[in-house]
């Protein structure tokens, strides 16, 4: 323990006689490090930034919609079998799903649910007051929409079920709304009458509620939030009124919490099978948030793993600059080995030498390059997400004894080198 020790304390004199050429020796490992850290801590920032994003959606949430069917594969009589492709370019209005099937849906599966919210795009235009407008996307949602997209109410209330059934001009807007038309007054805003243009078409609806708008963090949803349009609520059944039609292209589901969502995706899917059996266009596809949340983390995951690999090769070449340098070291230090060896030390304690020497030069590139990488990381999310930094502890105790095992590597034939000179051509050296 003392031989090794010592090793140590020349191996810091041998830096610290040599700093420029150390510094640069390092700098190989300082980058591969710095890369790879960095590039790990934005990646698991972004995959907890996404992964909250989409948990805050709810997890038991299973969403449902009408999917294009893949090209099937048929058998003629004679034993040839073929592709048929699948020419449908579109989804025609018999191919949507009708509240019916949703209502028989709905009560076949009563025990499992605790909401179903059908939504229906009607349009983006305007909302007019005075000389003042902003722009909405009218979209026309049932009572249980508000629950499975978990809307939070800032002032007034969600439609009543006469608004519902009578197709009444009610609507619920965001708070960017009544900053924009109403000086930010919530009361005045409630029950006021808003003109709203739809396309080529005016309506006017009248304010019963306000939900809290919400872009989420980062750069992107802050850029994506930039401009004034929200969305505007009305019932569903004004939509249908609107549109002159009723069909459903999706819906969202809120399973109750003791309902496994993944296995109840797979049951919705199956309820929906006979509807769609002759249906060579489409079919019914369902999914839950929490398998969608466990297929971004692994595909962030895969993808940050993929980049830092990309990033590891600069550790090869640093590793390579190292064996270069102690190469150099060697053949200047070669009369030292010779006497060294001349006083009887054993080629195990020379090969020693040179190997933690090594070790050395790139455990202190690997901490130098750690805390750039965490710092640069921790930076960088806090730029793009404007969320706290989430470094991996794993990664950087991995890269620390990679590049370690770098320094053992590359160490390891000019130390070697060393240990087999000649002592006597050692102490004739010039």
């Amino acid at each position: 323990m003392n031989l090794f020790f010592e090793n140590v304390r020349l191996a810091l004199f041998s830096l610290k006689a040599n700093k420029m050429r150390a510094l640069l020796t390092m700098l190989g490992i300082i980058i591969g490090i710095s890369s790879v850290i960095a590039i790990m801590t934005v990646g698991n920032s972004l995959s907890s930034y996404m992964t909250g994003e989409l948990s805050s959606l709810g997890t038991n949430n299973v969403y449902v919609s009408i999917a294009i069917r893949e090209n099937e594969e048929e058998t003629t009589e004679e034993g040839y079998s073929f592709v048929e492709e699948n020419n449908q370019a579109h989804i025609t209005a018999d191919d949507l799903m009708t509240r019916e099937m949703i209502e028989n849906y709905a009560d076949t599966y009563a025990d499992n649910i605790t909401a179903i919210g059908i939504q229906k795009n009607v349009g983006s235009g305007q909302i007019f007051e005075g000389t003042k407008s902003i722009g909405v996307d009218v979209k026309g949602v049932t009572l249980g929409y508000m629950l499975t997209d978990n809307k939070d109410l800032k002032a007034g209330r969600f439609f009543t079920g006469r608004e519902t059934e009578g197709a009444k001009r009610v609507c619920i807007v965001s708070n960017k709304v009544v900053d924009k038309m109403f000086g930010g007054d919530d009361e005045a805003a409630l029950g006021s009458i808003v003109q709203t243009q739809i396309e080529t078409s005016f309506y006017d609806f009248t304010i019963v509620g306000i939900y809290n708008f919400e872009a989420g963090a980062g750069a992107l949803a802050s850029y994506m939030s930039m401009g004034n349009t929200t969305d505007m609520y009305i019932p569903f059944s004004t939509a249908c009124e609107m549109n002159h039609s009723d069909y459903v292209a999706y819906f969202t589901v809120l399973a109750k919490p003791d309902v496994d969502p993944d296995a109840f995706a797979d049951l919705t899917k199956q309820f929906f099978v006979p509807y769609y059996r002759n249906n060579r266009n489409v079919y019914i596809d369902s999914y839950s948030m929490a398998s969608y949340v466990e297929m971004m983390s692994s595909m962030m995951g895969t993808l940050t793993t993929a980049i830092s690999v990309i990033a590891g090769i600069a550790l090869l070449v640093g590793g390579i600059g190292v064996m270069n340098i102690m190469l150099v070291s060697i053949t200047e230090r070669t009369r030292e080995i010779g006497t060294r060896k001349a006083l009887g030390a054993p080629n195990s304690s020379i090969r020693l030498q040179f190997i933690v020497e090594a070790v050395v030069i790139c455990m202190i590139g690997g901490i130098i390059g750690i805390l750039i990488g965490v710092g640069g990381g921790s930076l960088a999310a806090g730029l793009l997400l404007k969320s706290p930094a989430n470094p991996s502890i794993a990664s950087i105790f991995g890269s620390l004894l990679f590049s370690m095992a770098i320094g053992v590597f590359f160490g390891y034939y000019p130390a070697n080198k060393a240990a087999k000179m000649d002592p006597i051509e050692a102490l004739r050296y010039e």
